[in-house]
């Protein structure tokens, strides 16, 4: 299946479960969920769908509560979505947000982007009073 295809379909599953999720009765399922990305395997059998929780304490408790609901999900998936194949759906907590945070804020720090070298020929002398 070509890239912007899969693409697609990607794309479009993640719309669906983001509105789905919603709807899932789970009291372990709260708070701000957000799905950052889904993988579809070629064959359209396997879906591993990757989540991001604002609360970071409940992050494994929702993902644990979207895998018990993972079948009413795949369910209203196949509802929601037509395709040859409703994919099985994997959960998966997803830290990519935070790990970009991070580096922002390194980024941000011009001592740990920048290191003076004393080395350098360029370097402006500092007043020493």
């Amino acid at each position: 299946m070509s890239a912007t295809r899969m693409g697609r379909i990607n794309e479009e599953i993640q719309r669906a479960l983001s509105e789905l999720i919603r709807t899932v009765k789970d009291p372990r399922v709260q708070g701000l969920i957000s799905i950052t990305r889904v993988e579809t395997t070629n064959d359209l059998k396997f879906a591993k769908v990757f989540i991001s929780v604002l609360d970071k304490q409940d992050a494994d408790q929702v993902v644990k509560g979207l895998r018990s609901a993972a079948g009413y999900l795949r369910r209203e998936l196949g509802h929601a979505v037509d395709l040859r194949a409703t994919p099985e759906l994997t959960f998966v907590r997803d830290d990519s947000i935070d790990h970009g945070a991070h580096i922002l804020s390194i980024l941000r720090d011009p001592k740990a982007v920048k290191p003076e070298n004393p080395d350098n020929p360029y370097r402006e002398p500092e007043d020493k009073e």
